[in-house]
């Protein structure tokens, strides 16, 4: 390696040394972005339900559970932005169901 830690030029070191610098985002696997998918779609399913529902605190405790898992997916992924934005829209879930559903 050279003097600022870079691999130089030996193919393998340069691939583990981006393998280790780059951020993960950029490699997340498929299956780490697929679950992460499958409990956003479950947590915005859960999000519909409540309005259809005849007991829309157990949905909300649901949508909370799912983007929870969704956040800690992406998380895990390296996704950060991901988990920012899933964060945001877990708040944002939670203040409408202040609004509209507190009374029950």
């Amino acid at each position: 390696m050279g003097r600022s830690g870079s691999p130089g030029h030996d193919p393998e070191k340069l691939q583990t040394f981006r393998m280790r610098s780059c951020p993960k985002s950029n490699g997340a696997p498929d299956a780490a972005r697929d679950e992460m998918a499958r409990f956003e779609a479950q947590a915005e399913k859960a999000y519909d339900a409540m309005y259809d529902s005849r007991n829309p605190a157990a949905c909300y405790a649901d949508l909370k559970d799912f983007f929870a898992a969704a956040i800690g997916a992406a998380k895990r992924a390296g996704l950060h932005q991901d988990a920012d934005r899933l964060t945001k829209r877990l708040d944002h879930c939670r203040q409408i169901y202040r609004k509209q559903f507190s009374h029950f």
